[in-house]
């Protein structure tokens, strides 16, 4: 089993920053491509940047430029560097990992979620 702890959010003012991180622990033989996806209220689950194991990152086009995704493969971490925050950037943040099990597995897993609201 592969367990996912992020942390990072909470409450900020238009035009701040707030870094989330999420580790990941347990059965892991490898870890392949790490990805944040964000969910405002009433609306659906959406990428906002992923990050393969070789280092390419991907971005939404409503973050390009503010957003950087960072990950740490000793420490099997992802992280999200968010600046220039805007009130449209609120919403539980979700990590996803594609994990490789010791078993050989290769699975998606998630994160609770953290949330992450931007005051105007």
């Amino acid at each position: 089993q592969v367990q996912l702890v992020e942390s990072g959010g909470g409450l900020v003012q238009a035009g701040g920053s707030l870094r989330l991180s999420c580790a990941a622990s347990g059965s892991i033989f490898s870890i392949n491509a790490m990805g944040w996806y964000r969910q405002a209220p009433g609306k659906q689950r959406d990428v906002v940047a992923t990050i393969t194991s070789g280092g390419s990152t991907d971005y939404a086009d409503s973050v390009k430029g503010r957003f950087t995704i960072s990950r740490d493969n000793a420490k099997n971490t992802v992280y999200l560097q968010m600046n220039s925050l805007k009130p449209e950037d609120t919403a539980v943040y979700y990590c996803k990992v594609v994990v490789t099990t010791r078993t050989y597995y290769t699975m998606n897993y998630w994160g609770k979620g953290t949330l992450v609201t931007v005051s105007s």
